[in-house]
């Protein structure tokens, strides 16, 4: 059983170092989903969130909860611009002779 967990090579410690490096990767990208996500916010609607406030609402109400977060701002966005006007149907079209 001793020989199992002796490294005696470089060549023998490689999968080892490889598995460190590999959980070191998905650390970073697990503690940095909450960046991405309100980068992505920004980029497709303008909208800013602290990355902070997204894993506090995480922790809190889980993706539910996030998604429930993200729905309100883009109502909230969308009424600040003001009502849309939707054109009326029969003014595109033209009336039969």
């Amino acid at each position: 059983m001793e020989n199992l967990f002796e490294l005696k090579s470089m060549a023998a410690a490689m999968p080892l170092i490889f598995a460190a490096v590999l959980l070191v990767i998905l650390i970073i990208s697990f503690r940095s989903r909450a960046v991405v996500f309100c980068q992505y916010l920004q980029t497709m609607t303008g909208i800013q969130l602290r990355p902070s406030d997204v894993r506090r609402v995480y922790r809190e109400r889980g993706q539910n909860g996030v998604r429930e977060m993200f729905l309100d701002l883009i109502i909230k966005e969308d009424l600040k611009e003001g009502p849309i006007e939707i054109p009326d149907e029969t003014s595109g079209e033209q009336a039969a002779p």
